[in-house]
């Protein structure tokens, strides 16, 4: 049997990312051991669904560069040590190694020596995740030092894994090989998130029209734009009621701002939940708002979070990104301008006032969906990565 071990500076099962390809590549008929950390006091051994699981019991803190730097060199050395001694004890065929950050690829420099293929995961692009997290342009000597560090760890890797297609262009446009590359989407397990006919709100829900927003709770995902636009609607629809799902270091703003607006009888926090019980909250909801602002990562993301709500065919509204734009044309999508609230408000009140328009654009944003869906995205990734050793 071919064994393969990942290695994740996040917790398993928790990220979505790593256990849909864990599961599958276990499904292929591999060995998969997975090196991450704890997030809620895990086990630092167990077996979760037929794969082995090493946590390092490490704690993430968003507290400023310096503090990601600390946990960065942490857990680089224990899952570099943890990586070599699994190696000497099981001599691994493929290492999968997901960013951020890049350089934990180099964990895997004693299997590869021993002839293990390297993958690269990159979730993000990191020059432009961290210029909009501390607010710098290109130019900056981080943001530099990012794209050394890009570059050279994708010249280690044997095959390179990103989410799309903006993402894509950004790597090869920085001179990874586009025979080098491989798009495997954030596309949700329909396993997970399960289509739901006619499903039926919860009745404290029953009266109100419901929008949704889940994830991180940080500034560049905009939920004060949101908070914003709900106020601007709450005379048109004195219904309109918002369910927030995330925690981050966003929060405290938003929940000021709406005792600020005197919305609390149209929000609710519900903080962080695990995605099941997210999957099992959005057959109720009437809209998906994804209100992020724009910058030089944002603009080329693009959102599982869209094709969550498109599984329960929910509209769902998103910042007009090229990341996005990739997949959707304008008339497949509700688009609003990022930043703009007002603009924001009027995307949200035309869904609800035009139910007939709506049903249009959201079976064109379905369609788009069922191309990308999770079964063919886990076809191209166990085919491009196991072709790596046969």
């Amino acid at each position: 049997m071919k064994r393969i071990a990942m290695v994740v500076l996040s917790s398993y099962p928790i990220d979505v990312r790593v256990r849909r390809e864990a599961e599958a590549l276990r499904d292929a008929g591999t060995k998969i051991d997975v090196l991450c950390i704890t997030q809620r006091g895990e086990l630092t051994k167990e077996n979760v669904n037929g794969i082995n699981v090493f946590r390092l019991n490490l704690k993430r803190h968003r507290a400023g560069k310096f503090r990601y730097l600390l946990e960065y060199a942490l857990f680089f050395t224990w899952s570099f040590l943890k990586l070599t001694h699994l190696e000497l004890r099981n001599r691994y065929d493929i290492i999968h190694v997901h960013n951020m950050p890049d350089f934990l690829v180099f964990t895997a420099l004693i299997p590869k020596l021993f002839g293990a293929k390297i993958v690269l995961d990159l979730h993000d692009p990191m020059p432009e995740l961290f210029s909009s997290m501390i607010n710098v342009d290109e130019k900056h000597y981080i943001v530099k030092i990012l794209k050394f560090f890009e570059k050279i760890c994708i010249k280690f890797a044997n095959l390179v894994l990103t989410p799309n297609i903006a993402f894509k262009k950004l790597f090869v446009s920085r001179g990874c090989p586009e025979s080098k590359i491989q798009i495997v989407m954030n596309s949700p397990d329909e396993k997970v998130f399960k289509y739901h006919n006619n499903s039926i709100k919860e009745s404290r829900y029953s009266s109100k029209f419901l929008l949704m927003y889940h994830g991180a709770v940080v500034e560049r995902h905009g939920l004060d734009i949101a908070v914003k636009a709900v106020a601007e609607l709450r005379e048109k629809i004195p219904n309109i009621y918002m369910v927030i799902y995330g925690r981050g270091n966003f929060l405290a703003k938003v929940a000021n701002l709406i005792e600020e607006l005197n919305l609390r009888d149209h929000f609710e926090i519900r903080g962080f939940a695990v995605v099941d019980e997210i999957a099992a909250f959005i057959p109720q909801i009437d809209i998906g708002v994804i209100p992020n602002r724009i910058n030089s990562f944002t603009q080329l993301n693009f959102p599982v979070r869209i094709f969550e709500y498109l599984i329960n065919k929910k509209p769902v509204i998103v910042p007009e990104t090229g990341g996005i734009q990739d997949y959707f044309d304008p008339d497949s999508i509700y688009y609003f301008k990022p930043g703009d609230s007002t603009n924001l408000a009027e995307t949200i009140f035309s869904i609800y006032s035009n139910n007939g328009e709506s049903k249009k654009i959201l079976k064109k944003s379905y369609n788009v969906y069922k191309n990308y869906t999770w079964e063919l995205q886990k076809q191209q990734l166990i085919e491009r990565e196991l072709s790596l050793i046969r």
